[in-house]
């Protein structure tokens, strides 16, 4: 059940990290709960960054830090797209 739970907050993340950044975000569910998860994991390297802890233990951050995490993915996949 805790899977399903994280997908969900994944698939929200995702969604409110899309509806800040500008422009088009071509995606599916998908990719957009994996945005949301990514984003998750993303947000806690960035807090162990600001508080000092160990980058390197793997860790989820809360609703903010995956929300953050998730629009700075978002913007690295967007750099990297129009590159191409």
């Amino acid at each position: 059940m805790s899977l399903l739970v994280f997908l969900v907050f994944g698939f929200i993340v995702g969604l409110i990290a899309r509806a800040l950044m500008p422009g088009k975000q071509p995606m599916g569910c998908l990719l957009t709960t994996g945005l949301g998860v990514v984003g998750s994991f993303v947000g806690g390297a960035l807090a162990s960054l600001v508080s000092g802890g160990p980058l390197l233990e793997i860790r989820t951050s809360g609703f903010i830090g995956s929300v953050i995490g998730a629009v700075v993915v978002l913007a690295v996949f967007g750099m990297l797209r129009s590159r191409k």
